[in-house]
């Protein structure tokens, strides 16, 4: 029997992955990674590229909620290109969070060498480590051997790993103890969900458009990239209310319109994706709890059912992209640990 694509592997071996990260993560000392740089005191900046840009994003996101603070996401080039528009108060007044699963990307080390010039800390997220690591004695670095060209369970981890800063700097124990419950939260999802996930990935579409809000928007992001990396198709994103401001012209029987539906807005969240199958495209839906409406009406619908607070929830919204752009490459002849044009790091 052939064995799955190791893209695959990596993807359904995420909860394994998540225990062993926040295992490692209980035995970090969080405060010397951070210390006279409190998300509290200063204004944190979350820099990537790619993938790392929208976990960035995400994490941006888990900040402001957890701690009240205002919180940025900048791709490097940004930074590289325009650094007074990044930093408008100077780079000396923000703590930088430098993040790259391979720590040898080629803008985020130019950012690095930025900051080091201008005398910034900053603190690196990596997996690889590499030279990212060696520019910074702040490194948090997660325990994840993922060898696939595209990112999966390195942006999961990692984003739990923000995610249990963010918690760790508020004090809420609570937050902690629900991420320390979604390794088992998703390997249940997993066993339900992967067999529809890989029937509902052969069926055509000639354009994908996923919608999220909040936080969501950001891995509405990532699965549209993981889409167009791992199936070469044409995938966009946009905040879901939005899209009803003339992207909605796109809806037909070919379109895909996948919405990542939040639990504190899901009664202004679901109207517009079922007004979406209204106007003759297929719908997908990523929510905590479908209404009965919905759950009649989506082509393809993962209900998490996972009770602990909402942000929390927002690594498990991230799979099914993965999974769906891998299933969907398979059934197009395509292999995901080779996607078209791509290699593992990209290096200027």
């Amino acid at each position: 029997m052939q064995q799955a694509p190791k893209t695959l592997r990596e993807i359904l071996n995420q909860p394994a992955v998540w225990e062993r990260s926040l295992a490692e993560l209980e035995q970090m000392d969080l405060s010397a990674l951070t210390a006279g740089h409190s998300p509290l005191q200063v204004e944190w900046v979350f820099i990537g590229c790619g993938t790392s840009y929208y976990l960035a994003q995400a994490a941006a996101a888990s900040f402001t909620v957890l701690l009240q603070q205002p919180t940025r996401a900048l791709p490097a080039s940004e930074i590289l290109l325009q650094p007074q528009l990044s930093f408008p108060r100077g780079a000396r007044r923000y703590f930088p969070v430098l993040i790259s699963r391979s720590g040898h990307t080629s803008e985020v080390l130019k950012v690095a060498e930025y900051l080091k010039q201008e005398g910034v800390e900053f603190l690196a997220v990596t997996c690889d480590g590499r030279e990212l690591a060696e520019m910074t004695p702040r490194v948090l670095r997660l325990p994840v051997d993922e060898s696939s060209t595209v990112m999966t369970s390195s942006f999961t981890s990692m984003l739990l790993g923000l995610q249990y800063m963010a918690a760790w700097f508020a004090k809420d124990g609570a937050f902690l103890a629900a991420l320390n419950a979604l390794p088992e939260a998703l390997e249940k999802l997993l066993k339900r969900y992967v067999p529809a996930v890989q029937a509902f990935a052969q069926r055509r579409f000639d354009d994908f458009v996923f919608l999220g809000q909040g936080p969501l928007f950001a891995i509405a992001c990532e699965t549209a990239l993981k889409v167009m990396e791992s199936s070469s198709s044409y995938a966009q994103y946009f905040h879901t209310l939005e899209f009803r401001h003339g992207p909605k012209s796109v809806a037909s029987p070919a379109t895909l319109i996948g919405g990542l539906l939040s639990e504190s807005g899901y009664a202004t969240e679901e109207p517009v994706l079922l007004e979406m199958k209204k106007l003759g495209a297929a719908i997908y839906a990523v929510t905590n709890s479908a209404s009965p409406q919905l759950r009649e009406t989506a082509d393809l619908l993962i209900e998490l059912d996972v009770p602990v607070p909402e942000l929390a929830r927002t690594v498990l919204f991230v799979v099914w992209g993965q999974l769906l752009g891998s299933y969907h490459g398979l059934s197009k002849g395509l292999d995901p640990d080779n996607p078209t044009n791509l290699t593992r790091v990209v290096t200027l």
